[in-house]
């Protein structure tokens, strides 16, 4: 008989509570950086929350990193079908282990220390997923 091909692997999402710690400290970072530079703090929203999620998870299990998903949208078509009537900006990155290192990461970061910097936005979801050739990925997304 002929050997079966192997499994192709799946994108592993950490427990749910590991996420949750994770996403919650970038928001709490993020606000940190806001507050340091005179920006009001940003509030959870779950809506733009489901989409980063929905994009980091499929960034992991589809092996690639862009703000363009395969299926051709981008963050502000995720944002809008996740429920969200006002995507402002997104933020994406891969690799970085632990909360303060994406978040550092973003702060070198020129453009996208612009997005965590900009005082008129108001909303922000976090999404974290592992796979992939990174092992971890990261999106924030913000609201109007």
């Amino acid at each position: 008989p002929e050997p079966e091909p192997a499994p192709r692997p799946e994108a592993v999402t950490p427990a749910r509570d590991e996420v949750a710690v994770a996403e919650a400290a970038v928001l709490d970072l993020t606000n940190a950086e806001r507050a340091a530079n005179g920006c009001p703090a940003l509030a959870a929203d779950q809506r733009l929350a489901q989409a980063a999620r929905g994009h980091s998870a499929d960034m992991a299990a589809q092996d690639y990193f862009d703000h363009r998903s395969r299926d051709g949208r981008g963050f502000a078509d995720r944002v809008k079908a996740a429920g969200h009537p006002a995507p402002g900006a997104e933020n994406i990155a891969a690799g970085q282990r632990t909360p303060e290192a994406v978040v550092k990461g973003w702060m070198d970061s020129p453009g996208h220390r612009a997005n965590i910097l900009n005082c008129k936005l108001k909303s922000l979801g976090v999404g974290m997923a592992r796979g992939g050739s990174y092992g971890i990925y990261w999106t924030q997304n913000f609201g109007w």
